[in-house]
């Protein structure tokens, strides 16, 4: 008995040390810098990144290129960091680029052409073991992460673009840029099946598309350029009901800390507008309060740590591009040229 008595408390005693050396400390991580996606003139060949280091508040340009002695290629039109590495679709080159997420060193490159015939890659999205790439071929391709290859296609609507994740679904805007008449759809794509369960139709040539955390979608509707003007469309996607509509020109729409941030898009004002989710009223119909110029808002991303908006200004989409940080106030912490490039469309953040 007395040595059961002693081998019960030496368990105790395990147990108790156990569950001290058991508790995992996540260390959280630390954001070194950004990313900047810089699309370059279409036919040129000249898409770059620029990686603005903060510990040095100094941009390297053409980043990829200097260290792996060879460039992007041709249009560069998304571009994410998920599982350690970097993805950069190229539209017009037909791939997607994967290189190493903190050195940009190459990686592999994941072909969208096939018998000569590019797919068009649009837009990337990342869920669970894949990521994933619209294209204007009416497609959206699944990529596994770790193989890197294309492990199924999934037909959607027309010439789909940009897409959001909400729940167990991908909401994929239908633009119908290509074709002879404009769509106007966003496809559901179940994450789980990794098949499209159904489209919603919101308004006509859908572009731009945000989630929130209530289980709504915002979408961009551009129009038809001519008679059909544009529109921002809120849906639900516990229904796909639209619980709301207005006619407004929007770009680019991100949800951050219960507001959307906005660019104005195709004959929208040469702003990042701040507007409520529930009635699309202006928060802020400015959101610089500093009065920093931005000539052509392009991109649009934000930071959702600290609330830094990022915007890339295209100008004149043929002269070297500028990116500005603010802070959550509209306030210019600091900006940065795109030299060689043009047309800095995306920001991502660089984190160890």
């Amino acid at each position: 008995m007395k040595k059961i008595g002693i081998y019960f408390v030496a368990a105790l005693v395990i147990i108790a040390s156990c569950k001290k050396s058991d508790v995992v400390k996540t260390t959280p991580k630390v954001t070194t810098g950004v990313y900047s996606l810089n699309q370059g003139n279409y036919g040129s060949n000249n898409t770059t990144i620029t990686y603005y280091d903060f510990g040095t508040n100094f941009a390297t340009t053409d980043y990829y290129k200097n260290v792996n002695g060879f460039g992007l290629g041709d249009t560069g039109s998304d571009f994410i960091i998920y599982g350690g590495k970097m993805y950069v679709v190229m539209n017009v080159s037909g791939n997607v680029a994967v290189a190493n997420a903190l050195t940009a060193k190459f990686i592999d490159t994941i072909s969208f052409t096939s018998g000569g015939i590019n797919k068009g890659p649009e837009n990337i999205a990342a869920y669970g073991n894949y990521v994933f790439v619209s294209s204007t071929d009416g497609t959206v391709s699944v990529i596994d992460t770790t193989s890197l290859a294309i492990v199924k296609s999934i037909p959607v609507g027309e010439n789909p673009a940009q897409m959001a994740v909400s729940g167990l679904n991908l909401y994929v805007s239908n633009t119908g840029a290509f074709s002879t008449s404009y769509d106007s759809t966003v496809s559901v794509i179940n994450l789980v099946s990794l098949s499209e369960t159904g489209k919603i139709t919101v308004g006509i040539n859908p572009g731009s598309i945000a989630a929130d955390a209530s289980g709504n979608i915002y979408v961009a509707c551009t129009g038809d350029y001519n008679t059909i003007g544009a529109s921002l469309v809120k849906v639900n996607t516990n229904t796909n009901a639209i619980e709301k509509s207005a006619d407004t020109a929007v770009g680019i729409v991100r949800f951050y800390n219960n507001n959307l941030y906005v660019t104005g898009g195709y004959l929208g004002v040469a702003a990042v507008r701040v507007l409520s989710t529930t009635d699309f009223s202006a928060v802020k119909t400015n959101f610089v309060s500093d009065g920093t110029s931005i000539i052509n808002p392009y991109g649009l991303d934000i930071d959702n740590a600290t609330g830094d908006v990022y915007v890339g200004d295209a100008k004149d989409y043929v002269s070297s591009g500028t990116v500005f940080c603010f802070d959550k106030n509209g306030a210019k912490k600091f900006s940065f040229g795109t030299t060689p490039s043009a047309s800095p469309i995306k920001v991502v953040l660089v984190q160890h």
